[in-house]
């Protein structure tokens, strides 16, 4: 997809989910959309373009994978604990209020090694999984309410391998392990990358170790705006890599996003040792 199909892609989704509908009414004989002639204010259209230019960014680290409604994805929390239940794993007890579960496979291809990922998100939130052919898996899973910047993402870090008592690493290694995270597309997408809090927790599973990290970032748009988002993620290490849900919104939202992403980033649990997979690999 070229970055002009990005814009094209965050500019459609801006006008179908966007609730203001004088800034989005069309001027009359004009067949060119854009900010101008949508008939918005120079304010309005400044912010039309940030906004185009955060779900672009967005649009382009779920690359890959198959976009759909978060319903067609869980299914619901019996059917998600059916699934938890019958690689062996714990069940979610009970889910918070607007929310839904999700447990998927990464790693179903032959190019990655399998693992069961969990987590809930909000229900009207937008599910992305991995897409396969003959060459393999690519994307990953994401949720997200992409028009206002608002995601969860998940991604494997091959590079440590297995890290055992992660929650003794220092604070650089959270900090590498999500800037890694943040900037698949190339380091030129992020500036003054900050860990802000670090808070290991032990699940009864195993001991499986996860760690909280509070962190914040300037995200450097192609259209050239410098975005400021914050965010809580997970961290923990299974199988042969370091996994991480990263959950973050913009600056300007935080205050009204905080609890949900946190809610998110607790929730996240990934499984790999002694679990068979070979029912759902391709």
């Amino acid at each position: 997809m070229t970055g002009r199909s990005f814009v094209a892609a965050a500019c459609a989704a801006l006008l179908v989910t966007s609730t203001d509908v004088a800034a989005f009414s069309p001027m009359a004989n004009n067949n060119k959309v854009s900010p101008t002639s949508l008939g918005m204010s120079a304010d309005s259209r400044r912010d039309f373009l940030n906004r185009v230019a955060i779900t672009s960014a967005v649009v382009a680290a779920g690359l890959g994978a198959g976009v759909m409604p978060a319903n067609a994805i869980g299914g619901g929390l019996s059917k998600v604990n059916a699934k938890l239940a019958s690689f062996g794993v714990p069940t979610i007890s009970a889910l918070p209020g607007g929310f839904t579960p999700l447990a998927a496979i990464y790693g179903k291809g032959a190019n990655r090694f399998p693992l069961l990922v969990s987590y809930v998100h909000p229900s009207d939130w937008v599910v992305t999984l991995p897409s396969n052919d003959a060459n393999g898996e690519d994307g990953t899973i994401q949720a997200g309410e992409y028009a206002k910047g608002d995601t969860a993402t998940f991604f494997l870090y091959a590079d440590p391998g297995n890290v055992k008592n992660i929650g003794e690493q220092p604070k650089s290694f959270f900090q590498e392990s999500i800037i890694k995270a943040i900037s698949q597309k190339g380091n030129n997408v992020y500036q003054n990358f900050k860990v802000t809090k670090v808070v290991p927790t032990t699940t009864d599973y195993k001991g499986q170790e996860y760690v909280l990290v509070d962190f914040k970032y300037e995200l450097l748009t192609g259209a050239g705006f410098e975005v400021d988002r914050v965010g809580v993620a997970s961290v923990t290490s299974v199988g042969d890599a370091v996994e991480v849900l990263w959950c973050a919104s913009t600056r300007q939202r935080y205050k009204k996003t905080e609890d949900t992403l946190r809610t998110m980033a607790s929730s996240f649990r990934v499984y790999a040792d002694g679990l068979s997979f070979s029912d759902e690999l391709l």
